[in-house]
């Protein structure tokens, strides 16, 4: 007979911390908190499925039910499962996805790189951190604009020095590149994001190829000067998701040089609704990126065979790709406008609210500032948190409050992501919104 090992239940000894205030985890832990985002996300999760109907617009993922995956990329994960391709992938992806990426970013980008520069991974997490702990040492200096996402979290894990170089509306919330290039001198990497998340803003031309001329000439100076460059981490996981007039731009694009001091993030969570699937990958020079494989392999951040297999497949077939966006970029861009002009309207009538027009991404950026006015329950709202809990409680709406990405002080600015909302669920908030703000006193 089979032994079965007598029951011990550990609940109160795994929940008790001990006597005192000692430390038990490190330094570092000890002082990184969680995502912001993810638990207001948790909080609406838990709303919904108590009954209530809430339309959320909170976390940057993708209602399956109303953007689902290319058919294209479906078909290939189920093939590549059924042919038993579900054993460890190579630790810097298969040799399919890296040269589709290859040939991908040559044929849409126009960019030709070497093999050995593209690197795969479990989505672009992996490879944000992997650059980080690859370029940076504890102690350097790191500039990023804010708001913008998790470079907080990030300079912690890796005791880097941060510099926030805050924006504003003004800008659409983009890098003022002067501000940025002030803060250069003695950096190891300034980090980017374009179409930018939170706002679903876009950087220009102008604006890029300046800040790029200024690390091409602090780097040509550090060379003279025998010290380690400069490096520029350009996240464009949403450059395939813009709308209108929007042009997205590279730092090679514009500088070929900066192909030397350049490190993408991209993958397929994005652009093709697939946030699940975990396939990112990084291009850059091949040296960084041959000493980030080593780092992303130890932590095993491998992306899924199956799953490699399948986008290999995809970014091998433009017209599968131009055949799936004129959808879903529809459905995105339609959301997006939806929200703006309902705010806008608010707007018009006097209330207290403003809107970026849409550029990229699947995000809105909202001004929801009635701030020293009373709710019906007699509190006075002072607070982009308490604004935020207002309108969830009064509303049914889900918000992100921009302090999530880094952004000091109570402005009133919130993200607005469109990707699991329904036309009907934005459609039936908005009148809620225009309720909950003539509600107060």
């Amino acid at each position: 007979m089979e032994h079965v090992p007598e029951r011990i239940d550990l609940n109160e000894i795994a929940n008790f911390r001990g006597p005192g205030e000692v430390p038990r985890v490190a330094e570092m832990a000890g002082r990184l908190v969680g995502s912001e985002i993810l638990k207001i996300a948790a909080a609406i999760r838990e709303l919904k499925a108590s009954g209530a109907d809430v339309c959320d617009l909170t976390v940057g993922d993708f209602d399956p039910a109303i953007f689902p995956i290319p058919a294209p990329l479906l078909a290939g994960v189920q093939e590549a499962l059924a042919g038993g391709e579900t054993n460890y992938p190579p630790s810097s992806g298969i040799l399919e996805l890296r040269e589709a990426v290859q040939r991908f970013y040559e044929r849409e980008l126009g960019l030709a790189y070497p093999l050995a520069s593209v690197l795969v991974a479990g989505g672009a997490r992996p490879l944000i951190y992997g650059t980080y702990r690859t370029v940076v040492d504890p102690g350097d200096k790191v500039v990023y604009p804010v708001p913008s996402w998790n470079n907080n979290h990030y300079v912690t894990m890796l005791g880097a020095d941060p510099v926030a170089v805050v924006c504003g509306p003004e800008t659409r919330f983009l890098p003022e590149p002067e501000a940025l290039i002030r803060e250069l001198g003695g950096a190891r990497l300034v980090c980017l994001n374009s179409p930018l998340n939170p706002t679903g803003t876009a950087i220009t031309e102008d604006g890029l190829g300046t800040i790029c001329e200024a690390i091409l000439a602090e780097n040509r100076a550090r060379e003279g000067r025998g010290e380690r460059p400069l490096y520029l981490l350009y996240d464009h996981i949403y450059w395939m998701l813009t709308f209108g007039e929007t042009r997205h731009v590279t730092p090679p694009g514009l500088f070929p040089e900066m192909a030397r001091y350049t490190i993408f993030i991209d993958g397929i969570s994005k652009a093709f609704a697939a946030t699940g699937l975990r396939v990112g990958w990084g291009v850059g020079p091949v040296d960084v990126m041959q000493r980030m494989n080593a780092v992303i392999g130890h932590v095993g951040a491998w992306a899924p065979r199956p799953e490699q297999k399948a986008s290999a497949r995809l970014l091998d077939d433009p017209a599968a790709i131009r055949s799936y966006h004129a959808v879903f970029k529809e459905g995105i861009s339609t959301r997006l406008e939806l929200l703006h002009r309902g705010i806008q309207g608010l707007k018009t009538d006097g209330l207290p609210v403003e809107s970026i027009p849409p550029m990229g991404a699947i995000y809105l950026t909202a001004q929801i500032a009635p701030f020293g006015r009373k709710t019906p329950d007699g509190e006075v709202l002072r607070t982009n948190e308490e604004v935020r809990r207002y309108l969830l409680d009064r509303a049914a709406i889900g918000l992100v409050p921009f302090q999530a990405f880094g952004v000091p002080g109570d402005h009133g600015w919130f993200r607005l992501s469109v990707g699991a909302a329904s036309i009907d669920a934005i459609e039936a908030a908005l009148p809620r919104l225009r309720a909950a703000l003539e509600a107060l006193e």
